[in-house]
């Protein structure tokens, strides 16, 4: 990038606010996925203003702009695919405004996930959505990809919990969408910018709704010695009617991995684990727990553990949360995917994950949010190795389409990005796609917000079709 831009982005927000070295760009370069992209700049605007400036200076450069928030995204939505500006959030994050009469509170793009519901906790109130990053993810990142977490189960995704969002525009006007309130008139412009993974338009303010604490909860950890029995046990908990905070699934060979690393007490001779919550009133939630129980206990579950206390009920999450910190232990990369299927498909879908598994000679590793059917398998690899890097992307391509073929859908929480856009084919038509393009060219009329993003960079989006992978029957690629 041309030195006066660097210059004139510096009397912007300041000398410590511009990042240009290559070796700062190289620490930008990734985000949580296996993809990779180099920008030209890192910008850390601290206000309102800021945005609205750097944004005017790329037009008049026709330089494209990338916002970024911790970097904890799983499918390349904060990289600079074409290069540019990224533009990183950590500088915005204030908690503007806490109303707990209203349950309401307003944040910058830039606060973590996790500080918004400590700040809020002395009030008797949260914030619901918790992806498994959420002590490190903003919560301009849940909103640009529609994170969920565990507690979606119940709760919904981030778009449930957003009333309204202050944006600069492409052009930098700013715009005011939606309130306070949780329906206002008009077309719900609101909605549509949750999940739009920051190709229509940057954040700088977020109104959210907030829940309160509930009076109880119990946590329970269901144990199985196979993985088909756990998995009716979730598709009969659903069927009867019976919605759990939470209903998580680990793996015989992914419990193996979190145990040595967090000791939460997963059993280590077991197939599988459903690690499940409910949470309410009292009486409520205790006939609710003995109702779970007895479903899993019929479903040949061998034993259905409660949390004791609040200590143990922590440790167990932690397990949960921290799983993916287990896995970078015993591989030196793994690529995580998204994808949902019907409930009623996971015992078919895991076989054939397994499947894929010996075909491609890669360990593949189960932990998912099992309620809704939103999947995670993790594919372990060596970065290091090539073969095994072009292994593991063709894999993760193979159990993309499964899950549409299931019934299924490409994401469920991390976005599509650059990991996921040539495979959209699979789920949209042509026309269905052309009318995407349309959508975003009204917002981002020149394309230079997170350009090569979401929708397919092909001649043609016909043209872009999975390609099949080949193994020999040595289990050579």
């Amino acid at each position: 990038m041309h030195r006066t831009i660097i210059q004139d982005l510096e009397q912007i927000v300041g000398t410590t606010g511009v990042l240009s070295s290559a070796e700062d760009l190289l620490l930008y370069e990734y985000d949580g996925s296996v993809e990779e992209a180099h920008p030209d700049a890192i910008v850390f605007p601290r206000r309102k203003q800021d945005v609205v400036e750097i944004v005017k200076l790329a037009n008049r450069h026709e330089l494209p702009i990338v916002g970024r928030g911790a970097g904890t995204g799983l499918s390349g939505g904060a990289l600079a695919r074409r290069g540019g500006i990224v533009m990183a959030f950590s500088r915005m994050n204030h908690i503007l405004e806490v109303d707990p009469e209203n349950q309401r509170a307003v944040a910058e793009p830039g606060v973590v996930n996790l500080d918004l519901s400590r700040a809020v906790e002395k009030y008797g109130l949260y914030f619901a959505p918790d992806p498994s990053s959420q002590k490190s993810c903003t919560i301009g990142g849940n909103v640009a990809e529609n994170s969920g977490g565990p507690h979606t189960l119940a709760y919904g995704v981030t778009s449930n919990h957003v009333t309204g969002l202050e944006l600069v525009m492409p052009d930098g006007k700013v715009v005011q969408l939606g309130g306070r309130t949780r329906e206002t008139p008009g077309y719900d412009l609101t909605g549509l910018m949750v999940g739009s993974e920051g190709t229509f338009a940057l954040l700088t303010e977020i109104s959210v709704r907030l829940l309160r604490l509930p009076e109880d909860v119990r946590t329970l950890l269901a144990i199985y010695d196979s993985l088909e029995d756990a998995t009716d046990s979730v598709v009969d908990i659903t069927a009867r009617g019976i919605t759990p905070a939470a209903c998580e699934m680990l793996d015989g060979w992914t419990l193996r991995a979190v145990e040595a690393y967090v000791h939460a007490g997963f059993p280590l001779d077991s197939a599988a684990v459903l690690l499940m919550e409910v949470e309410g009133v009292r009486e409520a939630v205790e006939a609710q727990a003995a109702e779970i129980a007895e479903v899993c206990l019929g479903h040949h579950a061998r034993e259905v553990r409660r949390a004791r206390d609040a200590g143990e009920r922590v440790l167990l999450w932690k397990g949960r949360k921290e799983a993916f910190g287990a896995i970078g232990r015993v591989s030196p990369s793994y690529y995580v995917l998204d994808g949902v299927i019907p409930r009623t498909k996971l015992t078919p879908t895991l076989r054939r994950i397994e499947e894929t598994s010996q075909r491609f000679g890669l360990i593949i590793g189960n932990i998912f949010h099992a309620g809704d059917g939103n999947l995670h398998p993790l594919i372990l690899f060596d970065h290091r190795d090539a073969d095994q890097l072009h292994r593991a992307r063709a894999a993760g391509a193979e159990i993309m389409q499964l899950c549409v073929e299931m019934g299924g859908t490409l994401t469920g929480e991390h976005g599509v990005g650059m990991e996921k856009n040539e495979l959209m084919p699979l789920m949209f038509s042509d026309a269905d796609l052309d009318l995407m393009r349309k959508v975003r060219a009204a917002f981002n009329p020149l394309g230079l917000l997170n350009p090569g993003k979401v929708l397919p960079l092909g001649k043609g989006c016909g043209e872009t079709r999975l390609q099949p992978f080949s193994v020999s029957a040595s289990g050579e690629a």
